[in-house]
């Protein structure tokens, strides 16, 4: 007897919790390009690897040859690196993200190898899928593939930008 009634108030709570993630599913009133309003841009949500994640590497530190050490270090991680040179002013954080609507999950994976620690600075008119990476003063070094993967995991699915739709996954 003692068993059922264990049994039942289990399913009662299980019951409950799915009633719960349903309510406050956050993607119930999620957009989809084929009702995106005329002029929006397509954001490209996905999480590419290394080798497909173009970027560009900028130098906003007072350290000569920092873009070029780093860009190294990402050349060696698989990144097609495209540009490296100095920013023409000072960045006071680890380092900024630039990016458009074809870069957001390049973007998000770049942010795993600052630990979440770079600003994102979104561009809705830039049309390349290249993402620019700005050291910063703060910047010391790149995560390790361990601390990626775990950022990763904290970081989530990248979020879609204001005044964007999602790009639909077949292209």
């Amino acid at each position: 007897m003692r068993a059922l009634v264990v049994v039942g108030l289990l399913a009662v709570v299980a019951l409950v919790f799915v009633v719960v993630a349903v309510v406050r599913d956050s993607q119930g009133n999620a957009v989809d390009a084929k009702s995106c309003p005329d002029g929006w841009p397509l954001a490209d949500l996905r999480l590419r690897e290394q080798k497909d994640v173009k970027i560009n590497v900028y130098n906003a530190t007072d350290q000569p040859g920092r873009a070029g050490d780093v860009a190294d270090d990402f050349r060696n991680r698989k990144f097609q690196v495209k540009k490296v040179g100095n920013a023409p002013k000072a960045v006071d954080d680890v380092a900024v993200l630039r990016y458009g609507p074809k870069g957001v999950g390049s973007a998000q994976l770049l942010q795993a190898y600052f630990l979440s620690n770079a600003t994102p600075a979104y561009d809705a008119k830039r049309k390349d899928d290249t993402v620019d990476v700005v050291l910063g003063s703060r910047f010391q070094q790149l995560a390790t593939t361990t601390e990626v993967n775990q950022a990763l995991g904290d970081l989530g699915a990248p979020d879609l930008p204001t005044g964007t739709c999602p790009m639909p996954v077949d292209k």
